[in-house]
């Protein structure tokens, strides 16, 4: 008697497991489509901040080349712990290509990563913005406020360098105070960027 139910019974338990498998695998599936999607919406609201005048963005085709291509032109311009996260041409009315918005992310920032993304038209910043952080507040986490964020627009898309104490010109921007850490890491982010767009991008035309 107990050998004919030990048959059922492993079969119960293993379509237990089966199902079990399968809602976590749901489960799993929903939640890291819901997180990539947060993702795509944070990235385009962003884009969309520093470069506030974009009908449209566009993909590139060889954006997948031009991301591969990027760790050689940081590397080569001596900047080092960034990479480029992505970037879109921004399109007039017509679809063509009047300009571009780059993310760019530094390892080096006291908490860890800070990701920043800009807007090029002509060869000058149209905006600039912290994607994500984890600095620290008071400090390094006022690298989002508008005090901060609103020096750059105007400034020419080339290697920016960072001043204490006021009076940036324009190839430089005022520092956080208390924050050079993650000053230092929003530089390198930014330059990081403005290097890939000068080597991969402006001569393509806007």
């Amino acid at each position: 008697m107990k050998k004919s139910k030990l048959i059922p019974n492993t079969l119960v338990l293993f379509l237990v497991a089966v199902i079990a498998v399968f809602a976590l695998a749901m489960v799993n599936q929903i939640t890291r489509d819901s997180i990539a999607q947060a993702e795509i919406d944070a990235r385009n609201k962003s884009y969309q901040a520093v470069y506030p005048t974009a009908v449209d963005f566009a993909e590139l085709d060889n954006e997948a080349e031009l991301l591969e291509e990027s760790a050689g032109v940081i590397e080569s311009a001596g900047i080092s712990g960034c990479k480029i996260d992505n970037f879109l041409a921004v399109t007039d009315e017509s679809g063509n290509t009047e300009g571009y918005v780059i993310s760019a992310t530094s390892s080096q920032g006291y908490g860890g990563d800070v990701q920043i993304a800009i807007g090029i038209k002509d060869g000058k910043l149209t905006g600039f913005e912290v994607v994500k952080h984890s600095e620290t507040p008071g400090f390094g986490a006022k690298s989002t406020d508008d005090e901060f964020k609103s020096q750059f627009a105007g400034k020419t898309a080339g290697t920016l360098s960072l001043v204490k104490g006021g009076g940036a010109g324009d190839n430089e921007f005022d520092a956080i105070s208390g924050a050079t850490i993650t000053s230092t890491a929003v530089q390198n982010a930014l330059n990081a960027a403005t290097e890939f767009y000068n080597t991969c991008l402006a001569e393509k035309g806007e």
